[in-house]
């Protein structure tokens, strides 16, 4: 499963930071973000042709995560991968949350999404029939995997989540304090953030995201115990 960390802070200098690793098949093979859809730059699965986490000119980010169990493709099914944009032809995370909510759900495997812009972050659920359900995130912490926000019943949110809260959290997208370190922590078994390879699977990438006047987006092109993180051009 992937993890985001959403961190709101309104008012602040840069009221969004995200964080998030990407866990997938480790022969799955993906092109690093860039503008592979007009207005929206984001990674590319070279497989299916969608993206993990976009942002688009607007300053939304959104990004899609599975829900337990649902790894992979599925016959029949579209790929989780357009997700993300389609939430992208909104000027707003409200607009994006709400331009997912009025889809089938029935058409893609069972996600969650994170929707973000400078005013804060959605949480939005599809459970494989329906309307997907949508939600803001209050602020300060949220920590989302294949388990719903701060769930506590996920071994993962329930080590990171007050890990997260006691660290030093970034002021700015040019220094991250602590958060790099915590994305590339491999211990914890289970509930690791930075899962090494095993059976094929593991943490492929990793994401950082400041969300204020501007967007600031850097990116880990391997796990980030190893890869570093390096800027990406926003246009």
């Amino acid at each position: 499963m992937c993890t985001v960390i959403l961190l709101h802070r309104p008012g602040h200098a840069w009221p969004v930071m995200l964080a998030a690793n990407r866990d997938e098949r480790i022969d799955r093979p993906a092109d690093p973000p860039a503008e592979y859809w007009p207005g929206i730059l984001g990674g590319r699965d070279a497989t299916a042709g969608g993206t993990w986490m976009a942002i688009n000119r607007a300053g939304v980010l959104a990004t899609v995560l599975n829900r337990p169990g649902t790894l992979g493709p599925a016959m029949g099914k579209r790929s989780r991968g357009e997700l993300p944009l389609l939430a992208l032809a909104a000027d707003s995370a409200a607009e994006a949350a709400a331009r997912i909510a009025a889809l089938d759900a029935a058409q893609w495997r069972p996600f969650h999404m994170v929707l973000a812009d400078r005013d804060g972050g959605w949480f939005a659920a599809g459970l494989g029939q329906g309307a997907p359900r949508a939600r803001a995130l209050r602020p300060g912490f949220s920590i989302i995997t294949s388990h719903a926000p701060n769930d506590l019943a996920d071994a993962r949110i329930a080590r990171h989540l007050p890990r997260f809260g006691a660290a030093a959290a970034p002021d700015s997208p040019d220094d991250w304090r602590d958060w790099p370190a915590l994305l590339a922590d491999t211990e914890g078994g289970p509930a690791a953030l930075n899962i090494a390879p095993r059976s094929g699977f593991g943490t492929v990438s990793s994401a950082l995201v400041a969300l204020g006047a501007q967007a600031r987006f850097h990116f880990a092109a391997g796990p980030p115990h190893t890869a570093p993180f390096a800027p990406v051009a926003l246009a």
